[in-house]
């Protein structure tokens, strides 16, 4: 039985889950949510989330999830994506909390303004660009050191902080300003069979 995933597929935040199970190969049924329409405000949805967000899958037993890391961490336990080891596992974890706190805030909030809200780059708050390249700096030295974010093999974390990274370019950052970012960039899109965005 597979489970089902709502999610709209302009968000990174549910695209992570579908490249969770794309890449476990976990059978999973996507049911998409415009929430430009606002489909994720309606009782039918509110009733999965009472949050109003997506994604949020319902497991094969009924029971609903929501937060976009916590399905991906729930997905991918005892998988190839989270490290074997105590150390690389809290690693993962770390990269987690970075990207929903000092990353997406930043760079998807970026490229919602620029792409649906249709403001030019240069209409963003300063604080939000000097926050995205502060992220984007440190995903540059991060991603210098080794070949994915946890070692030399795709985790998780990889695939949290892609979703948004891959897209910043939408939202105004130049990425041809972090190279090493964009070799991880193909390196995971590689690992995840994605066409490239950059």
């Amino acid at each position: 039985m597979a489970i089902q995933v709502f999610g709209d597929s302009i968000s990174g935040n549910c695209l992570k889950v579908k490249w969770v199970c794309d890449v476990l190969n976990i059978p999973c049924r996507w049911e998409e949510v415009d929430i430009l329409n606002g489909e994720s405000r309606v009782p039918a949805f509110l009733a999965m989330n009472p949050a109003g967000q997506v994604p949020v899958v319902i497991l094969e037993d009924g029971r609903a999830l929501a937060q976009s890391n916590a399905i991906a961490m729930y997905l991918a336990e005892g998988s190839r994506l989270i490290p074997a080891d105590r150390y690389g596992r809290a690693k993962v974890s770390e990269w987690l909390f970075w990207e929903q706190y000092r990353h997406e805030p930043y760079i998807a909030v970026a490229r919602f303004q620029v792409v649906y809200q249709h403001r030019t780059f240069a209409e963003l708050e300063p604080k939000l660009v000097e926050r995205g390249h502060a992220a984007l700096s440190r995903l540059e030295a991060a991603t210098g050191e080794s070949a994915f974010l946890v070692g030399e093999a795709l985790s998780l974390a990889d695939i949290a902080l892609v979703a948004y990274t891959r897209m910043a370019g939408q939202g105004g950052f130049d990425l041809n300003a972090y190279p090493a970012v964009r070799s991880w960039i193909g390196r995971v899109e590689g690992e995840l069979r994605l066409d490239p965005l950059v």
